[in-house]
């Protein structure tokens, strides 16, 4: 026997993927998300009997025997809850539709959702949407692609194509081998894409019999039935009336009865017996229908919604376990408590703090910080708090004393108490908004960190008196100079053949002060302490006073010709 696949949907924001499962459903539930676009991960069953409905004559014709009991579609917010839905090993999903836009290609969000598939090595189509808004369509209805495109004018037939082509083109850039779905020859290496209307059905019956052949195919070990010990992810906690604290999960594997004991993983693990098992009716999205029908026993894989006591403290995105008897509690337990460690982490090595909302969130966010080289000092389910702050303070790298905090709450003192104690705090809920503008606050604040590092040293140079540039003699003497090599700034204290005459009071060009002077630069200059005539004289060439220090520091910041520089004034190498 084998279990319908869980199938979860990605796509940049507005590209149409609730549309596109609207379409599917025969529902409406895009026309009551918050303008159009989904708020609320979903799960919707969709029978192997509606699956025949639409893709029959297709099925007939390929000669395709559908074998799946259906397919359980996961409706998610760009990809937050793929990553909530996660399991030791990779995620729930066993495959994944990722929509692009074919008028618009890949974008922010795809280019994070296809990250996240990689990390959790999760095989995907793409359905290419809005196919009915190429220019010069003409719709046809609840047609399957191929049926729909032979009623195409030649040129929008070429159109369509470059489109597809940019998107394989996109694809091959980043390491995925494609091409449309009919032009396939070994499903296993090639990325199919089909090209879909959630408007118009055009493509859903080559989609649908798409997924369920990949299922089919590759997949009949990883979906055998199994009715040991359920295992899920909460999808949603909330308060029902009539039912109290409630959870939605996807239940990917083993078998839920009334009356089994729940073990919900977190901080606290929460032991609870099941009250009651409601699943939706078919084709219906469990987070918008009202209708759910009470049910004694539920298998794998299946959206349901469980009712308990003790369920205030679970979280979304924790992983559950469901076992009959007392004897199996303990190791349940351990296995879920043990899925989390092995995210969950602390470090003795100074790094970046990192809090995320689901247990998936945070694995994603550390293998993209792994990816980039970033290393982490803890990290974390939940909001920030005080601890983190406290710690990050105490960091002696000022680079690293930064929180990131993905899709979670900062409270308005935590950040107060933050800024004050010098921490950085960046919040987004998409992936790598937070990693870009971590870059660009690092960029930034290394930017300062080497300002203020060059403005505490002295910066060699070499000037030379210019004959007829005399224009005061002492007191302080005034002359012109060309600046030779390096960078004269005011405040710098000057020698000729190694013994100090002066200091640099202030730097002019054409009436204006300078705060330096680069070589190459005539500047007049004014110089505290010698006497034209006696001390110094027009033609001569004196050099700003350095120390090894500032060679040093010159040198680790990558200052390389100053630092040349800088050795010859002094008369010795630094090793």
């Amino acid at each position: 026997m084998m279990r319908q696949p869980i199938v979860a949907v990605l796509g940049h924001v507005d590209h149409g993927k609730t549309t596109l499962l609207d379409k599917i459903r025969g529902t409406a539930v895009a026309s009551r998300e918050a303008g159009a676009i989904t708020q609320h991960a979903g799960a919707s069953e969709i029978p192997a009997d509606v699956i025949r409905k639409i893709a029959g004559p297709l099925l007939e014709k390929l000669k395709i025997e559908l074998k799946v009991p259906g397919l359980l579609l996961l409706d998610t917010p760009g990809h937050a809850a793929f990553t909530a839905m996660r399991r030791r090993g990779g995620s729930i999903a066993d495959l994944a539709i990722l929509v692009i836009d074919i008028n618009e290609g890949i974008q922010e969000q795809t280019e994070e959702s296809m990250s996240i598939l990689k990390e959790f090595r999760t095989p995907f189509l793409v359905a290419a949407t809005k196919v009915d808004c190429v220019e010069g369509w003409v719709s046809h209805p609840g047609a399957g692609f191929n049926e729909s495109l032979a009623k195409q004018p030649q040129h929008v037939r070429n159109i369509l194509d470059g489109l597809i082509y940019r998107i394989i083109g996109q694809l091959s850039e980043r390491g995925y081998e494609s091409e449309r779905f009919d032009r396939i020859t070994d499903f296993r290496k090639t990325v199919a894409i089909v090209p879909v209307s959630g408007v118009t059905g055009e493509g859903i019956p080559e989609l649908l019999m798409i997924l369920s052949g990949l299922a089919q195919a590759f997949l009949s070990e990883q979906l055998k039935l199994t009715t040991g010990p359920g295992k899920g992810s909460i999808l949603e906690v909330k308060e029902i009336r009539g039912l109290g604290m409630t959870i939605d999960v996807v239940l990917y594997d083993g078998t839920a009865h009334t009356g089994d004991w729940l073990i919900v993983g977190g901080p606290k693990p929460i032991v609870t017996r099941i009250r009651a098992l409601l699943k939706p009716k078919p084709l219906k999205e469990i987070r918008v229908e009202k209708e759910f029908e009470p049910v004694h026993a539920v298998s794998a894989a299946a959206g349901i919604r469980i009712a308990a006591p003790e369920l205030e403290t679970a979280i979304a995105g924790s992983p559950i376990a469901i076992v009959s008897s007392d004897d199996q509690i303990e190791r349940a337990k351990a296995e879920l408590q043990a899925s989390i460690s092995a995210i969950e982490f602390e470090s003795a090595e100074e790094g970046v703090i990192i809090r995320a909302d689901t247990l998936g969130s945070l694995e994603a966010l550390i293998s993209v910080l792994k990816d980039k080289k970033i290393q982490i000092k803890r990290a974390h389910v939940g909001p920030v708090n005080r601890r983190d702050i406290v710690e990050s303070e105490a960091l002696t790298d000022p680079l690293k004393r930064v929180i990131l905090a993905f899709n979670v709450p900062a409270d308005p003192d935590i950040i107060r108490e933050a800024t004050d104690r010098h921490v950085k705090i960046i919040s987004s809920n998409v992936i790598y908004r937070l990693i870009e503008e971590f870059e660009g606050w690092l960029s930034a604040e290394r930017a300062k960190l080497r300002e203020a590092k060059l403005a505490s040293i002295t910066r060699p140079a070499r000037i030379k008196l210019l004959p007829g540039m005399v224009f005061h003699i002492s007191k302080p003497a005034i002359v012109g100079v060309e600046v030779l090599a390096g960078v004269l700034k005011p405040g710098v204290k000057l020698q000729k053949d190694g013994k100090e005459v002066g200091e640099v009071k202030a730097i002019q060009h054409e009436g204006m002060s300078l705060l330096e002077a680069k070589a190459g630069q005539r500047v007049a200059v004014s110089i505290d302490g010698p006497q034209v005539g006696r001390h110094i004289f027009e033609n001569d060439e004196l050099s700003v006073i350095i120390t090894n220090a500032d060679v040093k520091v010159l040198e680790e910041l990558g200052l390389t010709e100053e630092a040349v520089l800088a050795k010859q004034i002094l008369g010795s190498a630094i090793v």
